[in-house]
């Protein structure tokens, strides 16, 4: 499955012979990238050849046979978040698949005033936001792993 760019991520433009148009650029959180000539394109939503496409036929404009390359340089907008009774709170990069239980271990683990049985996922679905119960407890004794979910992008794990 091709790589699919993000807000926040940082993507480096390398154009052949043209130090110019080269260099790294941010996508902004409205989904767009700005490059000198070719001006603002949206890139999220893009993977990045379909992205090296669309700013070759814009440079084309001002370039005979342009030779562009899209790097992903750092991924930022694939995150999950950790709260609550845990050692570690915070954000921690999704650059693979990870569960719910996988998530706690990298967040140092429970607090010993943690609720383990009583541990909300938050996940944001076509604007509303729906939750699924999570219980540290029965899944670590290898019981109702059906709750150990795989995380998304921007789903919120709250450990009471």
């Amino acid at each position: 499955m091709d790589y699919v760019i993000g807000p926040e991520d940082v993507l480096g433009v390398v154009v052949w012979k043209n130090a110019e148009m080269s260099g790294d650029v941010t996508v902004r959180p409205d989904g767009m990238v700005t490059l000198p000539l070719v001006g603002d394109v949206k890139a999220v939503g893009l993977t990045p050849s379909a992205l090296r496409d669309v700013l070759t036929k814009a440079a084309a404009k001002y370039y005979e046979n342009i030779n562009l390359t899209v790097v992903v340089r750092q991924i930022n907008s694939k995150k999950v978040f950790i709260t609550g009774e845990v050692r570690a709170p915070g954000s921690q990069l999704l650059t693979g698949p990870r569960t719910v239980l996988q998530l706690i271990a990298l967040a140092g683990g429970l607090t010993e005033y943690a609720d383990a049985e009583n541990i909300t996922v938050m996940r944001s679905q076509g604007g509303k936001t729906v939750t699924f119960k999570f219980n540290y407890k029965d899944v670590s004794r290898g019981r109702k792993l059906d709750q150990n979910i795989d995380l998304v992008p921007g789903d919120t794990v709250v450990v009471p």
